[in-house]
């Protein structure tokens, strides 16, 4: 029996190429030990290693030309059960974690008003378009607040 080892790829949190690429290698090479261990053949191996490989490339060109809003921040926005958030103090009164909210309430009204827009789904053009601000500034503050909301859950 041949079981694959997926794990996703840390590619979307190292911006650092060289960063991702070893952290990738060490994890191949756990796996592949693994499945040496279990009598796969090097075959086997050598295609488990491409395919991972084309995968990891995959994520790489992926996550270069997407902004990352903050993995807390797409759970809300995917959630289902969530109340209708209509201003920024709903958003603010909605979230339970308090390391979360000590920082949100730190960051000025126009970040979290992007966020609020970002997790209604607002695009970062219709975004920028509608607080009168260019999308590099919508990407340079959802950049500062994830950074700032990693911190919290690293």
């Amino acid at each position: 029996m041949l079981f694959f080892f997926t794990e996703k790829s840390n590619v979307k949190k190292d911006r650092n190429h060289g960063k991702a690429e070893r952290k990738w290698k060490l994890w191949k090479e756990k796996e592949e030990k693994i499945l040496r261990g279990n009598g796969v053949s090097e075959d086997i191996i050598e295609a488990i290693r491409l395919y991972d490989r084309q995968a990891f490339n995959s994520d790489r060109r992926y996550y270069d030309r997407a902004q990352e809003t903050g993995t807390y921040l797409d759970t809300v926005a995917a959630s289902t059960d969530q109340p209708e958030l209509k201003t920024v103090q709903d958003f603010l009164d909605y979230i339970e974690n308090q390391e979360l909210y000590h920082v949100l309430i730190t960051v000025d009204r126009l970040t979290l008003q992007i966020v609020l827009m970002k997790i209604q789904g607002y695009s970062t053009h219709k975004i920028a378009r509608y607080l009168r601000i260019t999308e590099k500034a919508v990407y340079r503050r959802m950049d500062r607040l994830t950074e700032k909301v990693k911190k919290i859950f690293e």
